[in-house]
């Protein structure tokens, strides 16, 4: 699987335990910043383009998701969510993280890296990329539902 990852300079260490702890597993790994410690940096740019290359590897067939962190992970998520075709969800525990995948077909997870230790949040992360969506028809009318507003603002 490829994964996108972004993070603001809260996330910055645990993006790097992430990143090796994923990629010892099989996963690529694509880093979208930041490079170095910045506690002013603005986390926007570096999770919209995280979710812009997952929407872009989805069109083109590839298998990706996206993982955005930052002190609570919300900033975060609602930067990821701007970006069309993006379903980021806001994951504090397993249930939540399988859900995203099983109900919402989340394709990028936003945790927050202030909330949890670095072992809980690669268990989190694990679950979320090893839950299958659910092709249950009352979700994918529910997300298109969504992906008709996002694309013509049309409310159905």
């Amino acid at each position: 699987m490829r994964i996108h990852i972004a993070t603001d300079h809260a996330g910055l260490d645990l993006s790097h335990f992430l990143i090796e702890e994923l990629t010892k597993q099989g996963h690529e790994l694509i880093d979208h910043g930041p490079t170095s410690y910045d506690p002013l940096d603005d986390y926007p740019s570096f999770c919209i383009n995280a979710g812009l290359a997952v929407v872009a590897d989805q069109k083109a067939g590839v298998q990706a998701l996206g993982i955005v962190l930052g002190g609570s992970g919300n900033g975060e998520q609602i930067a990821a969510n701007k970006v069309e075709g993006v379903r980021a969800a806001l994951v504090w525990n397993h249930s939540t993280a399988v859900l995203a995948r099983q109900h919402n077909d989340a394709n990028v997870i936003a945790v927050g890296a202030r909330q949890h230790e670095q072992a809980e949040v690669l268990q989190l992360i694990e679950a979320f990329v090893a839950e299958p969506f659910s092709d249950d028809e009352r979700h994918i009318r529910r997300i298109g539902k969504i992906g008709i507003y996002e694309t013509t603002g049309q409310i159905l």
